[in-house]
Formats: C-alpha cells, structure tokens, sequence
C-alpha cells in the first residue's frame, strides 16, 4: 500500500486550516486516513505548523511519500533535513554525534529567523496603529475646528470712530 502525507481540509470557507495526515494514496482528500500527525494552520501570521516530529519523521523514513505542500512544511520544520542526516549516517560520512550537533545549530537558526520575524511583525503593526492613531487625532481636530468655525456667529463689524462720533446734519 502506497502512502501519502498530505493535508486534510477542515475549517470554513476562507478560513481553512489543514490537518497533516497520513493516508493512502487512493483515499479521498478528506477521508479515510492512517495517522495525524499535526495541524498547520495558514491563518496566522506566521503560520502556525505543530507536528509530531518522531512520528513524523518515522513515517518518512518508512517510505511515505510528502506532498508538494507537506513536503515544504516538513522541510520549514526540519524532517527532511534530519533524514537527511541521518542518511549521512547510515552511509558513514560523518556520527550520529556530528549530525546531531548540526540539526541543534540549524534549529537554533531557524528560531531565531522566526522570533525575528516575529518581532519585527509586531514593531511593525504597532507603527501601523500609532499612525493610524495619529491621522485619526488630526482628522478629529480639523473636524473639530470646522464645527466650532460654523456655529460661532460672525463678529461684528468694528465702526470707524470718525464715522461714531460725526451726528447727521440733518
């Protein structure tokens, strides 16, 4: 039996998310299935992936084949880089030890990457909140001003003081 890890559609419309699943190949997309092995969800910003690693990392070596999608999720989360190692290992071109120490540095790499992006998505979306705030004072006060410039009456009009003092000849 050939299997697939692939995703499985749930959530509403435009507001999928996905469950990672394995399943043969001939089973419907949302059907039947072997395993769950995690969730990925596209909604958030960055996206959200949870994953069993050891599970999924067994199935991969065992032969299941990832997805197009599934194959870039596994690869964002370090399976296939860790298989990868680990067929360095097998053939002897470098220890268990050595390919351990690698995956530590990659992952350590990759949160970093992703705390930094993290970070500047906040700093960024407060900048975007400051000056909406701002625009938002500066309409409010020229709205403001507007008001007050239409319902304050008119000044009068100062009269000449030669024109106050003079009486009408007649």
């Amino acid at each position: 039996m050939a299997t697939k890890i692939r995703l499985q559609r749930h959530g509403k419309k435009g507001k999928a998310f996905y469950y990672i699943v394995v399943a043969d190949e001939r089973a419907p997309r949302d059907g039947r299935f072997i395993e769950r092995l995690g969730s990925y969800n596209p909604n958030t910003n960055p996206a959200t992936i949870n994953i069993n690693f050891d599970k999924t990392l067994e199935w991969v070596n065992t032969g299941a084949q990832p997805t197009d999608t599934c194959r870039a999720i596994l690869a964002y989360k370090g399976v296939m880089y860790k298989k990868h190692l680990q067929g360095g290992v097998k053939k002897g071109a470098l220890t268990a030890e050595q390919a351990d120490a690698k995956f530590a540095e990659w992952a350590e790499q990759k949160e970093n990457k992703i705390s930094g992006k993290k970070t500047d998505l906040g700093s960024a979306k407060d900048e975007a909140r400051k000056a909406a705030l701002a625009a938002e004072a500066k309409k409010n006060a020229d709205r403001a001003a507007a008001i007050t410039a239409k319902n304050t009456p008119p000044a009068p009009e100062p009269v000449a003081a030669d024109e106050a003092t003079e009486t009408p000849a007649e």
